[in-house]
């Protein structure tokens, strides 16, 4: 028999861990149905993504190697929203910080849950526009490649398969949907 239901209800929580991608615990909780279990969840801070369009329809793709996964990924910029940031304002510091660009305007292209069985992590993506060179700022532990590309080229590349990471494909895919229409 399948349940639905639209809530649980937190009875407790016991922290796990603690450190630079959130807090990892378990948390006892009641169904509506009066069901009780315990389930492993990450606490993440949130995190914006952007993909910075260029006047003349390029786009700007990272290069970077992500140790989880021991490859070098072809990713938007994007990181985790700090205490008290809006995903606006994120964005425009993950922008610069990893190309040195900043950018006039942001486009909303909404927000996805990446993980939702184990993570409450909410990424809000966006397009940039009105690129402007700025400075870029990387972080010690990033290894990170800014590449110019044909946006159909990265278009193409997150359809065929050659760009693996969600975040990446989804918010090239919505951008096309925003891009065309304008």
């Amino acid at each position: 028999m399948a349940y639905v239901f639209d809530d649980a209800t937190t009875l407790s929580r016991r922290e796990i861990w603690s450190g630079s991608v959130g807090k990892f615990g378990e948390d006892e909780i009641a169904l509506p149905d009066g069901r009780r279990f315990t389930l492993g969840l990450l606490k993440h801070p949130g995190a914006s993504a952007v993909v910075p369009l260029l006047e003349d329809g390029r786009v700007l793709l990272l290069r970077q190697y992500r140790y989880a996964v021991r490859q070098t990924l072809w990713e938007v910029p994007a990181g985790k929203l700090d205490p008290g940031e809006s995903p606006e304002t994120g964005a425009l510091r993950e922008l610069e910080e990893e190309t040195g660009y900043t950018a006039e305007s942001l486009v909303s292209l909404g927000a996805i849950y990446v993980t939702p069985g184990y993570s409450d992590e909410v990424i809000h993506l966006w397009l940039a526009r009105g690129l402007r060179e700025g400075q870029r700022a990387h972080a010690p532990d990033e290894s990170i490649h800014c590449t110019e590309l044909p946006f159909d080229r990265a278009l193409r590349m997150a359809e065929e398969g050659e760009i693996a990471d969600a975040k990446t494909v989804i918010s090239l895919l919505r951008a096309r949907a925003v891009v065309g229409r304008t």
